[in-house]
């Protein structure tokens, strides 16, 4: 497909001119850029532009959609117009992250640090939400658990109950695996860092304050110095020093000795000298300063609890915005860790649905069809505690649906700490939050929930619906005192919005009215695994469609197929996509992961050329999990139908388990 020269000057412009970009890059669907000062950025002229089927900013990248293929040659043209040089993901990732002031870098580490560890938490949590409802009291009879009335129960909960708390027992190994990595060393040491600290030789940390009491502190005893012979159970500060320290120590190090002995120095001696410092100092600085943070968090809690709900539950999504939740992961687990539960991760929960509630609302004022869906869409998404395409696609987009989420969040925090509801893992967001609530406060948190459904739907349709008439009106008035150039100018608009926000609308509009016979084009699941909708995708690109449509399978596998007979129209050089060409024409982009291409086609394994002819069924490239999910990208994969093929009446999309070549997930019904 030839491209239009000025269309690609007018992104350039848009993006604040050749002088305003930094460095440039694209991947198999976007334009990233590193720009000087992204407050120049035309948003408005990018939404005007055929290119552009989306935009968005995210961790100092600000990134203008295409899509597949026509990427690289809106990329190319870029570079000509430009004069500029060409940088890789890596370079634009550098060059994004200087940008970031301290906070935002600091707040990237921890995210960094915490994200790749969350399945085993989530996991963890739900394990506990079960063990919960099987061992707590009142829930299925008075004053009794399950286990109590049924004792051949018992010890089916208590092996589930071992398998969950492992990860929090474990949570410094955890912690000082992911720390190490992020910080550039061995995550091997990072384990067995963290595994020294949780020791049994040690005294568990949970049992601390008793020993204390009691006067029974075990210590070690250096040449007169006494150190605390205590473990870090349930403790982040300790393991993120000392990882950080281990880290550069091994760096230092690997530096400097002699390769033929560096496996008899390196490790020994940074593990020796990391171990001493996180007994000595490291350990007993940070856990002071832990409990002092966790004491204050409490105390606020405890004396100004009605207000702390309404500060953190109103102000939740604001973090999302900024990128700061990510900083209260730490503080969860340390609450989990200290205190047996977190007072925080139930209004975050209430949050998503407060969110995903004032998304749904738009669906009853937007009158345009694209946004419709997408307020639908992205309100489920939201509910199952997924809320940035809700937050970015919609509700920041009209303001008031955000302000009337955090409204409800607000009114919803305040009534679940004056209540004492805690949650007693983290992970578990959205509707499915209530698995992670101690079930004694199962009520609570569902009148909470019941207030966060309410509140910002009904003020979002009032308010919304109110803001259309005045609108109406405005416009009403306007066609009164200049009734021709109104119309004229009316009707202008009006087809310019429906051009430019669908471009295949009129398409379909014609096809709809000329009854032309439609073609079924069943697209069979490339991979093994769960099909789910692409709203459930952590990218806006993919979750609010801007590509087109599609479906994401969680594949439980390593292999890809092709899902038809096709010709392989390209191959990203990266080697974690692929598109396919069906004999109709229909394009067909599968996308392994999220942010893959940044692994430069480490992890993968291709199978085919462009140009090749492939059967269904045939092997079209492998992955490996493992270096994927330790770089700490999803594995959810993208099937996605590009936009712009005339040849597409519509697109139906089938979820659920899915085995390759064996399941449908997309059914495209062909024009003519």
């Amino acid at each position: 497909m030839a491209i239009d020269k000025k269309q690609v000057e007018e992104i350039v412009r848009a993006v604040g001119g050749k002088e305003n970009i930094e460095a440039a890059t694209h991947c198999v669907t976007r334009l990233r850029f590193a720009l000087y000062d992204e407050s120049k950025v035309d948003t408005e002229s990018l939404d005007q532009n055929d290119l552009v089927k989306g935009q968005f900013s995210s961790q100092g990248q600000f990134q203008v959609v295409i899509g597949p293929g026509l990427v690289d040659k809106v990329y190319d043209e870029m570079i000509q117009i430009t004069g500029g040089d060409r940088s890789s993901k890596d370079d634009v990732k550098a060059v994004a992250g200087k940008k970031q002031n301290p906070i935002q870098r600091a707040i990237k580490t921890l995210s960094d640090i915490f994200i790749p560890i969350l399945p085993a938490i989530i996991t963890a949590g739900l394990l506990l939400g079960i063990n919960n409802i099987l061992t707590g009291p009142g829930i299925f009879f008075d004053g009794k658990s399950l286990v109590d009335v049924y004792p051949a129960w018992k010890d089916l909960a208590s092996i589930i109950n071992t398998i969950a708390s492992t990860a929090f027992t474990f949570l410094p190994a955890l912690i000082g695996w992911a720390a190490v990595k992020r910080f550039g060393g061995s995550p091997l040491l990072g384990i067995v860092l963290g595994l020294i600290l949780v020791h049994p030789d040690l005294l568990s940390a949970y049992g601390y304050a008793d020993a204390v009491n009691n006067g029974t502190v075990p210590t070690w005893n250096l040449f007169g110095w006494e150190i605390e012979k205590i473990g870090y159970q349930g403790q982040v500060l300790p393991v993120l020093v000392s990882a950080y320290l281990l880290a550069k120590m091994e760096i230092f190090l690997n530096k400097r000795v002699h390769d033929s002995i560096k496996l008899l120095v390196v490790a020994p001696v940074t593990l020796l000298i990391t171990g001493f410092l996180a007994f000595t100092i490291i350990g007993p600085v940070t856990f002071a300063i832990a409990n002092a943070i966790t004491s204050g968090l409490i105390y606020v809690y405890d004396s100004y609890a009605a207000l702390g709900g309404l500060i953190y539950g109103g102000l939740y999504a604001l973090l999302v915005i900024t990128g700061m939740h990510h900083t209260f992961l730490a503080v969860d687990v340390q609450l989990i860790g200290s205190q047996g539960g977190t007072f925080l991760w139930p209004m975050l929960a209430l949050s998503n649905i407060a969110q995903g509630s004032a998304a749904l609302a738009m669906m009853l004022v937007l009158r345009e069809k694209k946004m419709r869906g997408l307020a639908a869409t992205s309100s489920v998404s939201a509910f199952l505690g997924v809320t940035e395409p809700a937050i970015f696609g919609v509700n920041i987009r009209y303001r008031y649906p955000f302000i009337f989420g955090m409204v409800g969040s607000a009114i919803g925090g305040v009534l679940l700490t004056i209540n004492n509801v805690q949650a007693t893992s983290i992970g578990v967001g959205g509707v499915p939050g209530f698995l992670s609530i101690f079930p004694n406060k199962w009520g609570v948190f569902f009148i909470g929930m019941a207030i966060v459904l309410v509140v910002p739907f009904v003020l979002t349709v009032l308010f919304g619906r109110a803001k259309l008439r005045k609108e109406d009106r405005s416009a009403s008035n306007e066609t009164v005192n200049e009734p021709k150039a109104a119309t004229s100018q009316s009707a202008s608009g009006v087809t310019s919005s429906t051009a430019k926000t669908d471009p295949n609308q009129r398409t379909r509009s014609a096809a709809q009215v000329g009854d032309e016979a439609v073609n079924t084009l069943e697209i069979m699941a490339p991979l093994t695994g769960q099909a789910v909708s692409l709203e459930q995708v952590p990218d806006p690109a993919f979750a609010e469609k801007q590509m087109g449509e599609g479906v994401a399978i969680e594949p439980s596998g390593n292999l890809v197929v092709a899902p038809f007979d096709a010709q392989v129209a390209h191959v990203i050089k990266s080697k974690h996509a692929v598109i396919l060409e069906h004999a109709s024409g229909l394009q067909v982009l599968i996308h392994v992961g999220i942010n893959t291409v940044s692994l430069k086609g480490e992890g993968f394994n291709m199978h085919v050329e462009a140009g090749e002819h492939v059967k269904a069924g045939q092997k079209l490239l492998e992955f490996d999990r493992k270096v994927i999910e330790d770089a700490g990208y999803p594995l959810i994969t993208p099937i996605i139908i590009p936009d712009g093929q005339d040849m597409v009446e519509r697109v139906e999309v089938t979820t659920g388990d899915v085995t390759s070549n064996q399941n449908g997930v997309l059914k495209v019904h062909l024009k003519g």
